[in-house]
Protein backbone atom coordinates (compact mmCIF):
# COMPACT_ATOMS: atom_id res chain seq x y z
CA UNK A 1 0.00 0.00 0.00
CA UNK A 2 2.77 2.45 0.90
CA UNK A 3 4.54 1.69 -2.38
CA UNK A 4 1.34 2.41 -4.28
CA UNK A 5 0.85 5.78 -2.54
CA UNK A 6 4.51 6.64 -3.08
CA UNK A 7 4.25 5.83 -6.80
CA UNK A 8 1.10 7.91 -7.09
CA UNK A 9 2.76 10.89 -5.37
CA UNK A 10 5.82 10.55 -7.62
CA UNK A 11 3.56 10.44 -10.68
CA UNK A 12 1.78 13.60 -9.60
CA UNK A 13 5.07 15.34 -8.87
CA UNK A 14 6.48 14.42 -12.28
CA UNK A 15 3.28 15.62 -13.95
CA UNK A 16 3.47 18.97 -12.17
CA UNK A 17 7.10 19.42 -13.19
CA UNK A 18 6.34 18.56 -16.82
CA UNK A 19 3.36 20.92 -16.93
CA UNK A 20 5.40 23.75 -15.42
CA UNK A 21 8.08 23.25 -18.07
CA UNK A 22 5.81 22.81 -21.09
CA UNK A 23 2.82 25.07 -20.36
CA UNK A 24 4.68 28.43 -20.42
CA UNK A 25 6.13 27.58 -23.81
CA UNK A 26 2.74 26.58 -25.17
CA UNK A 27 1.16 29.76 -23.80
CA UNK A 28 4.04 31.88 -25.09
CA UNK A 29 3.73 30.28 -28.50
CA UNK A 30 0.12 31.41 -28.64
CA UNK A 31 0.57 34.96 -27.39
CA UNK A 32 4.00 36.07 -28.55
CA UNK A 33 4.08 37.77 -31.95
CA UNK A 34 6.03 35.78 -34.49
CA UNK A 35 8.03 37.55 -37.17
CA UNK A 36 6.57 35.12 -39.72
CA UNK A 37 3.00 36.20 -38.97
CA UNK A 38 1.47 38.77 -41.35
CA UNK A 39 1.76 42.44 -40.41
CA UNK A 40 -1.89 42.99 -39.47
CA UNK A 41 -2.03 39.88 -37.30
CA UNK A 42 1.35 40.58 -35.71
CA UNK A 43 0.43 44.21 -35.08
CA UNK A 44 -2.87 43.15 -33.55
CA UNK A 45 -1.10 40.71 -31.22
CA UNK A 46 1.44 43.31 -30.11
CA UNK A 47 -1.31 45.92 -29.67
CA UNK A 48 -3.39 43.50 -27.58
CA UNK A 49 -0.41 42.71 -25.36
CA UNK A 50 1.05 46.20 -24.85
CA UNK A 51 -1.45 48.88 -25.91
CA UNK A 52 -5.03 47.71 -25.42
CA UNK A 53 -4.78 47.98 -21.64
CA UNK A 54 -4.93 51.77 -21.93
CA UNK A 55 -6.24 52.43 -25.44
CA UNK A 56 -8.90 49.70 -25.28
CA UNK A 57 -9.22 46.70 -27.58
CA UNK A 58 -10.69 48.82 -30.39
CA UNK A 59 -8.34 51.76 -29.82
CA UNK A 60 -11.09 54.07 -28.58
CA UNK A 61 -9.24 55.09 -25.40
CA UNK A 62 -11.49 53.11 -23.08
CA UNK A 63 -8.84 50.97 -21.43
CA UNK A 64 -7.73 50.83 -17.83
CA UNK A 65 -6.41 54.39 -17.72
CA UNK A 66 -3.56 53.06 -15.56
CA UNK A 67 -1.11 55.83 -16.30
CA UNK A 68 -3.45 58.75 -16.07
CA UNK A 69 -6.61 60.16 -17.58
CA UNK A 70 -7.58 60.22 -21.20
CA UNK A 71 -5.59 57.64 -23.16
CA UNK A 72 -5.67 58.69 -26.82
CA UNK A 73 -8.63 57.61 -28.91
CA UNK A 74 -6.75 56.10 -31.84
CA UNK A 75 -9.89 56.20 -34.01
CA UNK A 76 -10.37 59.97 -33.68
CA UNK A 77 -9.47 62.36 -36.51
CA UNK A 78 -6.87 64.03 -34.29
CA UNK A 79 -4.94 60.74 -34.34
CA UNK A 80 -5.84 59.35 -37.77
CA UNK A 81 -4.69 62.55 -39.48
CA UNK A 82 -1.23 62.40 -37.91
CA UNK A 83 1.62 61.23 -40.11
CA UNK A 84 3.18 57.81 -39.74
CA UNK A 85 6.41 59.45 -38.60
CA UNK A 86 4.62 61.33 -35.82
CA UNK A 87 2.79 58.25 -34.59
CA UNK A 88 5.93 56.10 -34.74
CA UNK A 89 7.78 58.74 -32.73
CA UNK A 90 4.98 58.67 -30.14
CA UNK A 91 5.17 54.86 -29.92
CA UNK A 92 8.94 55.04 -29.68
CA UNK A 93 9.32 57.98 -27.26
CA UNK A 94 6.01 57.92 -25.39
CA UNK A 95 4.02 60.85 -24.01
CA UNK A 96 3.52 62.27 -20.49
CA UNK A 97 0.93 59.57 -19.66
CA UNK A 98 2.28 56.93 -22.06
CA UNK A 99 5.48 54.95 -21.61
CA UNK A 100 8.21 54.82 -24.20
CA UNK A 101 8.23 51.51 -26.05
CA UNK A 102 11.67 51.88 -27.66
CA UNK A 103 13.30 49.42 -25.27
CA UNK A 104 10.57 46.81 -25.60
CA UNK A 105 9.50 46.99 -29.26
CA UNK A 106 11.75 46.83 -32.28
CA UNK A 107 11.27 49.24 -35.17
CA UNK A 108 9.58 46.41 -37.07
CA UNK A 109 7.19 45.72 -34.18
CA UNK A 110 6.40 49.42 -33.80
CA UNK A 111 5.63 49.57 -37.54
CA UNK A 112 3.36 46.52 -37.21
CA UNK A 113 1.47 48.25 -34.37
CA UNK A 114 1.14 51.41 -36.47
CA UNK A 115 -0.14 49.38 -39.42
CA UNK A 116 -2.72 47.79 -37.14
CA UNK A 117 -3.73 51.17 -35.66
CA UNK A 118 -4.29 52.44 -39.20
CA UNK A 119 -6.95 49.74 -39.69
CA UNK A 120 -9.11 51.42 -37.02
CA UNK A 121 -10.12 54.25 -39.36
CA UNK A 122 -11.29 51.93 -42.12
Amino acid sequence: MRMRIRNMIMGIAVSIVLISLVAPRAIGAQTEPDARVGGDVRGKMIFAKHCAGCHGPQGTGEGYMMLGPDPANLTSPSTTHKSDATLLRTIHEGKPNMPSWKRLLSEEESRAVLDYIRTFRK
